[in-house]
């Protein structure tokens, strides 16, 4: 008998969160052929989720709760789940609802044909113009610094198969970035068109900060062209001070009489010295993450599992 995994990071989703367990046990029972279990992470949710979660729990075994004792993020919060999972596939979704679970079948099918994971790929992302610059701006950064393909879209809704989340257990360092992880295991991906649903309650937690947060995430832990390309930055810099340099001298043998003009000399120094610092910045960023995970910090700390077998426990 197949075994699905659903993994579900909880933040803030204290009134939605029932409705999607819910929806999974409604959804499951068409097909008695499978087996399932639901695990939920709560990422120190500020509101009332780890009460519900318990509560729900207490009457449903197939429910499993990780209570983490710190805001992990949303990816480290997925790595804790994927570390107790016992499917054969696993299906990550949201709590709030937005997934279109009632296309589950639709998701798995792909692994039947040969591919790793299957991803729901919207055509109208129901959030923010903001949120969709945002995503825009990530799956171009993907594209160009972790070899995403330009036709695969990314979204929070996907099948994967197990070994798949096995070998991205493997990765222990600080900063999970979940989709750069997916890329770098498999070459098989492919996406299942469908509608992402709108938000019956409450708004979205991921902020700009969070955001910019995850995109440092997968540039800096999956990819050394930003590097490569300080380098470039570097050499175009020195190149183009020579050859004003060049024009300078020339011009002064051609016009003893020019004089020596203060503000480009200082329009310069002010460029170049802007670039050095935003490099110098960018190498720093680097060193302190090496340095975090020379230190072994950890992804996520798990506070208490609830409906958990006693050995899984140690």
């Amino acid at each position: 008998m197949t075994m699905l995994s659903f993994t579900i990071p909880c933040y803030g989703s204290e009134k939605t969160i029932k409705s999607v367990i819910d929806e999974i046990h409604s959804k499951m029972s068409e097909k008695k052929e499978y087996d399932y279990e639901i695990i939920t992470v709560n990422d120190c949710s500020p509101d009332n989720v780890i009460s519900v979660l318990k509560e729900t729990a207490a009457a449903d075994k197939r429910l499993r709760v990780i209570d983490l004792s710190r805001n992990a993020g949303k990816h480290a919060a997925l790595m804790a789940a994927y570390s107790v999972v016992r499917g054969d596939i696993i299906i990550n979704l949201d709590d709030d609802g937005q997934c279109p679970l009632d296309k589950l079948w639709e998701l798995i099918a792909p692994l039947d044909k040969g591919f790793d994971i299957s991803i729901a790929r919207y055509s109208d992302k129901k959030q923010s113009s903001f949120k969709n610059f945002g995503s825009y701006i990530n799956s171009l950064m993907a594209v160009h610094l972790i070899s995403k393909p330009k036709n695969l879209y990314l979204s929070n809704f996907s099948a994967v198969k197990r070994y798949v989340i096995e070998e991205m257990c493997n990765y222990r360092n600080p900063y999970p970035y979940i989709d750069g992880l997916f890329i770098r295991t498999t070459s098989k991906i492919t996406n299942v068109d469908m509608e992402e649903r709108e938000r019956t309650e409450g708004t979205g937690n991921f902020t700009f900060k969070k955001s910019l947060s995850l995109w440092m995430n997968g540039f800096t832990a999956f990819s050394v062209k930003p590097l490569r390309i300080a380098d470039f930055a570097g050499i175009l810099c020195a190149l183009i001070g020579f050859i004003f340099a060049v024009y300078t001298i020339i011009r002064k043998l051609v016009d003893p009489d020019i004089a020596v003009g203060y503000s480009s000399i200082m329009a310069v120094i002010l460029i170049i010295g802007g670039i050095i610092m935003v490099l110098l910045g960018l190498i720093g960023e680097y060193i302190g993450r090496i340095y975090m995970c020379i230190n072994d910090s950890p992804q996520y700390v798990i506070r208490e599992k609830i409906n958990f077998d006693p050995k899984e426990l140690k």
